[in-house]
């Protein structure tokens, strides 16, 4: 069964900010409307209209009053509803009435930051979808969203303290597990982000867990004395499993931008940098990693500066998209229609295509505005201005 990336038909553009989530409707060829706020002042970290056909929504919502949450509409966002029981992690007092054992770091019971990231499951598994947290965590849905437990053999793993630096808060706005993806071709088989902690895959629907780091630079850390690769302990900031090719996934990392090719032995999967073919005045660091839907040659990626202090902005203040056509072997700068001068970077979430026999692109960036693309990337024209930091861009269907 194919698995559908966004919604048939997708003619929106949701844009979810630090300050409410806004959506962008087609209008006729002319600029897009935008429409009044959703949960108007709360951080709306993701949301996602399911692309199996069921319509329903689902919006990854940090509120002052209610904390994390999820919310759900089944009416194309006219009304929400929180979910009745919204992902969190067990108390210290549950883990404590459970077989695990007590000396794992997460038997000291984690609270919930944030949900971050939405994700459905397999196209022949109606009603499940998964979500990312902070602090890292798994959860999942098998009731379109109603009702969320914790994925056990992901947040119960003794392992994951270690992959994951004791679930310390590192990156900004603490750790996050995101990117997850479910293969197209096998419901089995999962992938999931860890900032930080790297790249993750599970061949049994989640019950166990192997680290997929090998070939991924560590830059942050000192070398290993035996001169061995780190297995676990990276910065992925975005990764995909190819829609069109499952054995394709692709990954920007906070150290470069690479490329796997999957192998029927697991141990023998590696990442190339395919980051090295940027130009060098570039380098190959960013957030979003954007794949074509229908060619596993070509992704889009957004640089920002990576220097010694991280500004996190646009390479010299000078905004550009770079696309891929031969699966990373080289690039092209694409910037014709971005502002010449800017300083905002692209967040993980908020770059992503309307899955169009005629494909449109768009991105969010922090100081608020949105671009979109309608010829790929080749050019692009501005879609709103004067939003709050956007965090999330994702298409939709709404009528």
């Amino acid at each position: 069964m194919t698995q559908p990336i966004v919604p048939t038909g997708a003619n929106t553009w949701i844009l979810g900010t630090r300050k409410g989530a806004w959506v962008l409707r087609a209008n006729g060829g002319k600029q897009p409307r935008l429409d009044e706020p959703w949960f108007f002042g709360a951080q709306v970290h993701h949301v996602v209209q399911d692309p199996r056909g069921s319509g329903t929504m689902l919006a990854a919502v940090r509120t002052g009053h209610l904390g994390p949450t999820v919310y759900r509409s089944t009416d194309q966002g006219r009304t929400w509803k929180e979910a009745e029981k919204p992902p969190r992690f067990r108390t210290k007092e549950e883990y404590a009435d459970s077989p695990l054992d007590a000396d794992d770091g997460r038997r000291n019971g984690l609270t919930l930051d944030h949900v971050f990231f939405i994700a459905p499951g397999h196209a022949s598994q109606s009603g499940v979808w998964f979500a990312g947290a902070s602090p890292i965590g798994l959860f999942k849905s098998e009731d379109d969203g109603v009702t969320w437990t914790g994925v056990s053999g992901f947040n119960d793993n003794p392992l994951l303290a270690k992959w994951c630096y004791n679930f310390a808060p590192g990156t900004p706005d603490g750790q996050k597990c995101h990117s997850v993806q479910v293969d197209p071709v096998n419901p089995k088989r999962m992938l999931v982000g860890l900032s930080g902690g790297g790249v993750f895959l599970s061949q049994d629907q989640g019950v166990s867990w192997q680290p997929v780091n090998k070939g991924v630079a560590m830059d942050f850390a000192p070398p290993k004395e035996d001169g061995t690769e780190y297995e676990y302990g990276h910065d992925p900031h975005d990764a995909v499993i190819h829609p069109a090719n499952p054995r394709r996934w692709y990954h920007q990392n906070h150290c470069g931008i690479y490329r796997l090719d999957w192998q029927d032995d697991v141990k023998e999967q590696r990442w190339k940098r395919i980051g090295n073919n940027m130009p060098k005045e570039m380098g190959d660091i960013g957030f979003p990693m954007t794949c074509h839907p229908k060619d596993d040659k070509t992704v889009w990626v957004v640089p920002m500066d990576g220097g010694t202090v991280w500004p996190r902005t646009s390479v010299e203040g000078k905004p550009a998209v770079f696309r891929t056509r031969d699966g990373g072997e080289s690039w092209q700068r694409l910037d014709r229609g971005l502002p010449a001068r800017a300083w905002h970077t692209v967040l993980r979430q908020a770059m992503t295509h309307n899955g169009g026999a005629s494909l449109e692109l768009a991105f969010g960036t922090t100081s608020g505005a949105a671009w979109g693309s309608s010829d790929e990337g080749d050019s692009w024209h501005p879609l709103v201005t004067g939003l709050p930091k956007i965090m999330s861009v994702t298409a939709a269907r709404i009528e």
